[in-house]
C-alpha cells in the first residue's frame, strides 16, 4: 500500500563532498555510508511536489509545494541484498499541516516555512528558481539547464545521487524506520550554469556551516516522474 503518490517535478541536486565524520553523528543505527569514488555527498535539494495523494485522495490546497532537504547517503546490508537509500537532515515545505503529518506519521524532520518558486521554460532551455524564508532570510537555489532531457548513465555520479530507492529515518540512537520510494530511472537536463544562496548554518545548524564557504562539487538538474512511497514501515 502507498502512504504518498506525488509527481516530483524539476528536481536540482548541489552535491557537496564532505568529510565522512561530519555525518556519523546523522547516522540511523543498521545503515553504512555509502560513497561515489571514495567522496561522501550531501544534497541541497530543491524540486516541486505537484499533484499530491494520500492513501489514494486527492489533497485539496496543499496538493502543490516546493520542498527544499538537505540529505546524505547510506547502504543498507539486508542478508544478501545490498539497500541504498538516503536520510535527511531536514525537510522543509510551506504548509505546517503537511510538516505536522509527516513528524507525526513518519518521525522524520520536517519544518514549515514560506517557500516559492519561478520557472522559465523554452524550447532549449529551462531557468529553474526554488526560494525559502527561514527568519526572514531568502535563500534560492537556481539552474540554468538545456531544455533536451538526457537518460542518465549507469556508473555515473547522477545515478549515484538519484538511484537510491529507501529512505532512513533515524528515531532514537536505537531504532531506526526503513521505508521504500518508488520511480522510473530520471532523465537529466545538462546545467549551463547555477546560483545558490542559501545559510547552511542557519538552517541545518553549526555542523554544516563549513558549506557557506564550499562550491558543490556538481549541479544536477532532472526532469522527475510520478513517485510513490510505502506505507510499510520497518523497524530495524
Amino acid at each position: 500500500m502507498n502512504f504518498l503518490e506525488a509527481k516530483w517535478e524539476n528536481l536540482i541536486m548541489a552535491n557537496y563532498a564532505v568529510d565522512p565524520t561530519i555525518l556519523i553523528p546523522y547516522l540511523p543505527k543498521g545503515v553504512e555510508l555509502d560513497s561515489f569514488e571514495g567522496k561522501c555527498y550531501v544534497s541541497l535539494v530543491g524540486f516541486m511536489f505537484n499533484k499530491t495523494k494520500i492513501f489514494n485522495v486527492p489533497i485539496p490546497y496543499l496538493g502543490s509545494f516546493e520542498e527544499i532537504n538537505l540529505r546524505f547517503y547510506v547502504i543498507r546490508k539486508d542478508g544478501d541484498t545490498l539497500k541504498r537509500g538516503v536520510v535527511f537532515i531536514n525537510e522543509t515545505v510551506p504548509y505546517v499541516a503537511v510538516a505536522w503529518m509527516a513528524n507525526y506519521l513518519y518521525k522524520e524532520h520536517y519544518t514549515a516555512v514560506k517557500t516559492k518558486h519561478d520557472w522559465e521554460l523554452t524550447e532549449s532551455s529551462k531557468k529553474i528558481n526554488y526560494s525559502w524564508n527561514k527568519d526572514n532570510n531568502w535563500n534560492t537555489i537556481q539552474v540554468n539547464a538545456q531544455s533536451k532531457s538526457n537518460s542518465m548513465k549507469t556508473g555515473s555520479v547522477e545515478a549515484f545521487i538519484f538511484e537510491h530507492y529507501f529512505g532512513y529515518t533515524r528515531v532514537n540512537e536505537h531504532k531506526t524506520l526503513e521505508y521504500g520510494i518508488n520511480h522510473p530511472s530520471w532523465k537529466i537536463n545538462q546545467v549551463i550554469d547555477y546560483s545558490i544562496n542559501c545559510d547552511f548554518e542557519q538552517m541545518y545548524g553549526p555542523d554544516f556551516a563549513f558549506l557557506n564557504a564550499q562550491q558543490p562539487d556538481n549541479v544536477i538538474l532532472a526532469e522527475g516522474s510520478n513517485v510513490s512511497v510505502k506505507w510499510k514501515r520497518n523497524a530495524i
